[in-house]
């Protein structure tokens, strides 16, 4: 049994589905989960989630030698925008920032492992929205429905352009994310309608197809 670390937020879990113990018979997936982790939150060492801590740790202790990152729906859909507001600065800027930081921990674990990284879900929440926990604490921003999922585009964009630049393999789901209306696909949302997450059983079947050729 070959063993692959995943490293990711609160959609990272999509890796214990049980569709990719019928896919995957050969692979084991140690999924390390950290609700709540940012891009941007990772080169702070005082983040309340402590993300690079854990994933640091995760990395050094496995013995894996592939590692599948997905980290950016917190950033594009909340941080970036909250940061923008709160700093005076750009969102340009900070989505820059999350980047950066996005890449510096991608070029750290290509130092052990081979990196596959996966690019950020579309937004699910709808513009006025005050249903569900995560709905709830990201309130105060005011960007649309539309604007978080046209960052989150550009956000994937310039990832798969650093990920090529630097041999990292990355794996991009947008054209078969992106309805024709400007927004995540209707089939993609979770059935449940305060749960932010893509539906489970489409997203790994979506992921199933991608990595079947690279694993």
């Amino acid at each position: 049994m070959t063993e692959i670390l995943v490293l990711g937020d609160s959609h990272s879990p999509v890796f214990t589905h049980s569709e990719f113990k019928k896919a995957f018979q050969n692979f084991e997936f140690d999924v390390v989960t950290v609700i709540g982790a940012t891009a941007s939150g990772l080169e702070n060492p005082n983040s309340t989630t402590q993300t690079y801590p854990v994933f640091r740790n995760a990395a050094e202790n496995s013995t894996a030698q592939k590692v599948i990152v997905m980290l950016g729906e917190v950033d594009t859909g909340f941080v970036i925008w909250y940061r923008a507001q709160k700093y005076q600065e750009s969102v340009a800027v900070m989505m820059d920032k999350a980047i950066q930081c996005y890449a510096n921990f991608l070029l750290e674990l290509q130092a052990k492992f081979d990196v596959i990284c996966i690019s950020t879900p579309l937004p699910t929440i709808e513009d006025g929205n005050d249903w569900g926990e995560i709905a709830n604490a990201r309130r105060e921003v005011t960007a649309s429905q539309v604007e978080r999922t046209a960052l989150t585009l550009e956000f994937n964009r310039t990832m798969q352009t650093v990920c090529e630049q630097n041999g990292i393999c990355y794996v991009m789901l947008d054209s078969e994310s992106l309805g024709k209306n400007g927004v995540v696909k209707t089939e993609l949302r979770n059935r449940d309608p305060s749960n932010h997450h893509y539906d489970a059983d489409i997203y790994a079947n979506l992921l199933i197809s991608k990595l079947t050729s690279i694993l």
